[in-house]
């Protein structure tokens, strides 16, 4: 398994909300786990770090990140106004096939969510952002979005514990789908500050307790 292996299953599991803020990153189990030198380990570690998933602390090693309140609001914020962007330049150019896209992921969204598979349903709505993103074209906001998705579910993790579920709804989707299908830019991405609101209103001072089963039992379960 690669430097990049090891990096992006860990990153998929921040993403999946499989990995909660605090948890240790030891570089013993770590290596154990993937079949890895302990120096790939390392590297990915300082990499994660750089990326802000991770903190890295004296005499106490590294572990997943746990973002203040401050940093939990400029993340939304700065989610909100790229978004919003994304949004308004998007619906100038939408194709039939694009919302066809959309819908499919979103149907699919729908689906998990009612079977109760809320960690596929996680991934699904990361998708959807994200897709969307990649649809307007805009290399550079993408690249900025993805970076900021990848930190958000150690701000609702950390901020909103047992609350998280279900917090991207499926309903706010499909309204951003039919304006955009409406060439309505202004009102999908008035819908979308409205949707990323319901969540960063729910941001608390006092982080909720969150169990910590082994790093390994964390890592396990990877989403397809």
């Amino acid at each position: 398994m690669s430097e990049d292996d090891v990096l992006r299953m860990i990153e998929q599991a921040v993403i999946d909300h499989r990995l909660p803020p605090g948890t240790k990153l030891k570089e013993v189990e770590l290596a154990h786990f993937f079949g890895v030198k302990r120096g790939t380990i390392r590297k990915v570690l300082t990499r994660l770090v750089y990326s802000r998933l991770a903190v890295q602390q004296p005499n106490k090693g590294v572990t997943v990140a746990k973002p203040s309140v401050k940093e939990a609001l400029d993340l939304f914020s700065a989610r909100r106004a790229i978004e919003r962007s994304i949004l308004e330049s998007l619906a100038t150019k939408i194709t039939i096939k694009q919302i066809k896209q959309l819908r499919k992921i979103l149907d699919e969204e729908q689906c998990c969510y009612q079977s109760s598979d809320s960690q596929r349903a996680i991934v699904l709505s990361v998708k959807f952002h994200t897709v969307l993103a990649f649809m307007a074209g805009n290399e550079v906001m993408t690249e900025y979005l993805k970076d900021i998705i990848r930190r958000t579910p150690l701000v609702i993790l950390t901020h909103l514990g047992d609350m998280s579920q279900n917090l991207c709804r499926n309903q706010e989707h499909d309204a951003i789908v039919d304006a955009l299908e409406n060439g309505d830019g202004e009102k999908a991405s008035q819908i979308m500050s409205q949707h990323l609101s319901h969540i960063e209103n729910c941001i608390q001072e006092e982080p909720k307790s969150i169990k910590k089963p082994n790093l390994a039992a964390l890592l396990l379960k990877v989403p397809q």
